[in-house]
Protein backbone atom coordinates (compact mmCIF):
# COMPACT_ATOMS: atom_id res chain seq x y z
CA UNK A 1 0.00 0.00 0.00
CA UNK A 2 1.08 3.53 -0.60
CA UNK A 3 2.58 5.97 2.03
CA UNK A 4 -0.13 8.53 1.09
CA UNK A 5 -3.14 5.74 1.23
CA UNK A 6 -1.69 4.58 4.56
CA UNK A 7 -2.25 8.40 6.00
CA UNK A 8 -5.61 7.65 5.17
CA UNK A 9 -6.43 4.67 6.70
CA UNK A 10 -8.14 5.06 10.70
CA UNK A 11 -5.65 4.73 13.60
CA UNK A 12 -8.10 2.32 15.04
CA UNK A 13 -8.49 0.18 11.79
CA UNK A 14 -4.03 0.08 11.84
CA UNK A 15 -4.24 -0.80 15.66
CA UNK A 16 -7.00 -3.63 14.96
CA UNK A 17 -4.83 -4.90 12.29
CA UNK A 18 -1.61 -4.47 14.59
CA UNK A 19 -3.31 -5.97 17.25
CA UNK A 20 -3.61 -10.00 15.16
CA UNK A 21 -0.54 -8.97 13.18
CA UNK A 22 1.36 -8.18 16.89
CA UNK A 23 -0.18 -11.42 18.63
CA UNK A 24 0.53 -14.26 15.83
CA UNK A 25 3.94 -13.14 15.57
CA UNK A 26 4.39 -13.41 19.66
CA UNK A 27 2.78 -17.21 19.14
CA UNK A 28 4.36 -17.81 16.60
CA UNK A 29 7.79 -16.90 18.19
CA UNK A 30 6.61 -18.64 21.70
CA UNK A 31 6.01 -21.55 20.08
CA UNK A 32 9.26 -22.03 18.47
CA UNK A 33 10.84 -21.21 21.89
CA UNK A 34 8.79 -23.83 23.53
CA UNK A 35 7.67 -26.41 21.06
CA UNK A 36 6.23 -28.94 23.67
CA UNK A 37 4.83 -26.16 26.03
CA UNK A 38 1.30 -26.90 27.02
CA UNK A 39 -1.48 -24.18 25.17
CA UNK A 40 -2.44 -22.50 28.68
CA UNK A 41 1.08 -22.22 29.50
CA UNK A 42 1.77 -20.69 26.24
CA UNK A 43 -0.95 -18.35 26.39
CA UNK A 44 -0.17 -16.81 29.80
CA UNK A 45 3.39 -16.27 28.37
CA UNK A 46 1.44 -14.80 25.56
CA UNK A 47 0.17 -12.46 28.16
CA UNK A 48 3.35 -10.84 29.29
CA UNK A 49 3.84 -9.39 25.71
CA UNK A 50 0.71 -8.79 24.36
CA UNK A 51 -1.29 -7.30 27.51
CA UNK A 52 -1.89 -2.96 27.35
CA UNK A 53 0.71 -2.79 30.28
CA UNK A 54 3.55 -4.43 28.62
CA UNK A 55 2.93 -2.73 25.12
CA UNK A 56 3.30 0.30 26.74
CA UNK A 57 6.24 -0.20 28.34
CA UNK A 58 7.54 -1.58 25.07
CA UNK A 59 6.75 1.53 23.24
CA UNK A 60 7.93 3.94 26.16
CA UNK A 61 11.29 2.01 25.58
CA UNK A 62 11.87 1.72 21.79
CA UNK A 63 10.42 5.74 21.08
CA UNK A 64 13.94 7.27 20.42
CA UNK A 65 14.37 4.32 17.90
CA UNK A 66 11.66 4.73 15.32
CA UNK A 67 11.72 7.50 12.83
CA UNK A 68 10.06 10.95 12.95
CA UNK A 69 7.14 8.74 10.42
CA UNK A 70 6.91 5.69 12.80
CA UNK A 71 6.72 8.44 15.82
CA UNK A 72 3.57 10.46 14.09
CA UNK A 73 1.76 6.93 13.42
CA UNK A 74 2.22 5.68 17.22
CA UNK A 75 0.90 9.24 18.40
CA UNK A 76 -1.68 8.76 16.02
CA UNK A 77 -3.11 5.79 17.21
CA UNK A 78 -2.42 6.90 21.33
CA UNK A 79 -4.27 10.08 20.07
CA UNK A 80 -7.52 8.51 18.58
CA UNK A 81 -10.53 8.83 20.80
CA UNK A 82 -12.33 5.37 21.33
CA UNK A 83 -15.25 3.86 21.86
CA UNK A 84 -14.13 1.09 23.86
CA UNK A 85 -12.33 1.51 27.73
CA UNK A 86 -9.32 -0.86 28.94
CA UNK A 87 -9.63 -3.53 30.73
CA UNK A 88 -7.16 -4.46 32.46
CA UNK A 89 -5.40 -1.65 32.44
CA UNK A 90 -5.24 2.53 33.31
CA UNK A 91 -6.27 4.43 30.45
CA UNK A 92 -2.94 5.97 29.61
CA UNK A 93 -1.19 2.34 29.12
CA UNK A 94 -4.17 1.46 27.30
CA UNK A 95 -3.56 4.47 24.89
CA UNK A 96 -0.25 3.71 24.74
CA UNK A 97 -0.88 0.53 23.72
CA UNK A 98 -2.97 1.28 20.83
CA UNK A 99 -0.80 3.42 19.42
CA UNK A 100 1.87 0.61 19.64
CA UNK A 101 -0.78 -1.74 17.78
CA UNK A 102 -1.14 0.78 15.03
CA UNK A 103 2.31 1.37 14.39
CA UNK A 104 2.72 -2.71 13.92
CA UNK A 105 -0.51 -2.16 11.16
CA UNK A 106 0.77 0.40 9.86
CA UNK A 107 4.23 -1.58 8.82
CA UNK A 108 2.28 -4.47 7.59
CA UNK A 109 0.05 -2.65 5.59
CA UNK A 110 3.43 -0.56 4.31
CA UNK A 111 4.85 -4.13 3.31
CA UNK A 112 7.93 -3.09 5.36
CA UNK A 113 8.41 -6.78 6.69
CA UNK A 114 11.80 -5.87 7.71
CA UNK A 115 11.13 -3.09 10.05
CA UNK A 116 8.24 -4.77 11.46
CA UNK A 117 10.76 -7.59 12.59
CA UNK A 118 12.97 -5.13 13.69
CA UNK A 119 10.08 -3.37 15.92
CA UNK A 120 9.42 -6.99 17.03
CA UNK A 121 12.11 -8.22 18.52
CA UNK A 122 12.79 -4.93 20.07
CA UNK A 123 9.88 -5.54 21.71
CA UNK A 124 10.41 -9.03 22.59
CA UNK A 125 13.84 -7.68 24.30
CA UNK A 126 12.56 -5.42 26.24
CA UNK A 127 9.98 -7.89 27.54
CA UNK A 128 12.53 -10.38 28.35
CA UNK A 129 14.81 -7.69 29.59
CA UNK A 130 12.41 -6.25 32.05
CA UNK A 131 11.80 -10.19 33.64
CA UNK A 132 15.80 -10.45 34.41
Amino acid sequence: MENKNLNTVSALVLAYLGDAVYESYIRDYLVKKNINMKINDLHRLAVNYVSANQQSMIIHNILDRLSPEEVDVYKRGRNHKKATSAKNANIIDYKAATGFEALIGYLHLKGDEGRLVEVIQMSIECVESEKR
